[in-house]
């Protein structure tokens, strides 16, 4: 294992505030400025006074100092125009950092997982009862978390607006779970580009129940997940509930990879809050998150809108899912005649086959969690092995996927040989897993998996390796196209 799996826990050490027992009205949140942060590569404040005179005498009367003021200023361009690789909506309360995401490649283990485990791996989808983790013994308060949040001075924002939705006070009131609440603190309210109108009281809801969970994630908990379930259920997964990513890094401990950890272990009667320095938006379709991140997926996006899968994947009714995405370098491994070949009009029905390999529909496979729409229940992974055979939108053609797991460090293989570059993804439709290298289905279907990817392939031989999967590919993108057209009345 290399010495990059130890590094993140270095950053997580000196990431967490750690409180006392003190309860949350007593403990004075920092937001401590992230290594490396836009802060640092600011002019003095004496020089930004004699530069931006006029513009500091405004901002004077809004902000404490004319530093706050430039890097709000900063942060605001920066989300109008998306950013490097990210995208976020105030007005949808939806976002997500692509960049961020990419960045977690070193938590995919690339030692021999299976020499680590000796025993038979577990099997998808078990359905038994499932007690949890054991988390000791924490001093309660004898206070709700609903009662800490509103007598505190740094979320009386939170507090305001849970306080308009008797739902919300119903939930963190409650008893029905043991909760854990992600509390924005006031700053991160006023981060938010002001909408013309406010927003509607079900939009509301769904954004604050996307900064609870119904089970108990104390901060060790935290530190050995990568995702966890929230109090939002979403249709397009199925009725199950959309996750938060957890990723240490050099901004500390993060929610969906920019939401900061500051303040950790304050327990009400009924659970444990966090403060958090940013709002967690519900992330985008998968999509969506593709298209953000041109610079390791135009290629997949090309290709997709080129096949017509965009469209049919966007507008059919599916409910939960998995794509495995192969990246930019994925595609150029292939070399330049198979890729002349596969974007060609001769070439197309190959390359719909190719990509329906890598398409899982109804079933949601995260890291640590797998969901499928024909059962209510998912499964929790846990440390080991587990071995799940995905369906994908080849019918009939699986992709047989093992997960060796350890704390936070996996080994994410499919077909035994092809490895998840980037995992965890989460999307509000299912959950995206980078790809190094494009998936080749076998020679014959149900055939037994090949490693190819030290190997030159011509065009003939993919071309006689897909055959017998073009007439499985064209049937289902034209019933897609078909229901579209039926639905949208074309």
């Amino acid at each position: 294992m290399k010495l990059s799996h130890v590094l993140p826990l270095v950053a997580c050490a000196a990431a967490i505030v750690i409180p006392d027992e003190a309860v949350i009205k007593n403990i004075a949140i920092e937001t401590n400025k992230p290594a490396g942060s836009v802060l640092d590569r600011l002019p003095t404040k004496e020089k930004l006074m004699n530069e931006v005179s006029e513009f500091v005498q405004g901002a004077e009367r809004k902000f404490h100092s004319t530093v706050d003021e430039a890097l709000a200023t900063y942060h605001h361009s920066k989300k109008r125009r998306g950013g490097k690789g990210s995208f976020r909506c105030s007005r949808s309360m939806v976002g997500f950092n692509g960049q961020a995401w990419l960045d977690t490649a070193f938590e995919n283990a690339d030692f021999a997982a299976e020499d680590y485990f000796h025993h038979e791996p577990h099997h998808g989808p078990h359905h038994g009862p499932h007690h949890g983790p054991h988390h000791g013994h924490h001093k309660k308060s004898n206070k709700t978390v609903y009662d800490l949040i509103a007598e505190s001075k740094y979320t009386t924002i939170l507090a305001k607006i849970i306080n308009e939705d008797d739902k919300l006070v119903e939930i963190l009131n409650g008893t029905a779970a043991n909760y854990t609440v992600f509390a924005p603190i006031n700053a991160a309210f006023k981060k938010l580009h002001k909408p013309g109108k406010k927003p509607s009281k079900e939009l509301i809801r769904k954004a604050i129940l996307y900064h609870i969970s119904p089970d108990f994630y104390p901060a060790g908990r935290v530190l050995f997940s990568k995702t966890a379930a929230t109090a939002l259920t979403l249709d397009t997964l199925g009725g199950a509930a959309q996750r938060w990513r957890f990723n240490i890094g050099l901004n500390g401990l993060t929610v969906n990879f920019y939401s900061r950890i500051i303040a950790v272990d304050i327990f009400g009667s009924n659970g444990v809050i966090h403060g958090v320095q940013e709002l967690i938006f519900v992330p985008p379709p998968a999509l969506k998150i593709i298209s953000i991140l041109p610079g390791t997926f135009s290629t997949l996006e090309l290709a997709l809108l080129k096949t017509g899968l965009a469209d049919a994947i966007t507008h059919s009714e599916h409910y939960g899912g998995t794509l495995f995405a192969p990246s930019n370098w994925a595609f150029i491994k292939l070399g330049p005649k198979i890729n002349a070949f596969l974007f060609s009009s001769w070439g197309k029905p190959y390359l719909q086959a190719l990509l329906s390999f890598h398409v899982v529909a109804n079933q949601t496979l995260y890291s640590d969690r797998f969901e499928s729409a024909a059962s209510k229940n998912g499964t929790s992974i846990h440390n080991g092995h587990f071995h799940v055979d995905l369906p994908t939108l080849l019918h009939g053609h699986n992709l047989s996927v093992d997960i060796f797991r350890w704390g936070r460090f996996i080994s994410f293989r499919i077909n035994s040989f092809d490895a998840v570059a980037v995992s965890d993804g989460v999307a509000s439709d299912g959950v995206i897993h980078a790809l190094s290298s494009v998936l080749i289905p076998p020679k014959t279907p149900g055939g037994a998996a090949e490693d190819w990817s030290s190997k030159d392939m011509s065009v003939e031989e993919l071309k006689e390796r897909l055959e017998p999967y073009v007439k499985t590919a064209k049937p289902i993108v034209e019933k897609l196209e078909k229901k579209i057209i039926e639905t949208f009345d074309l």
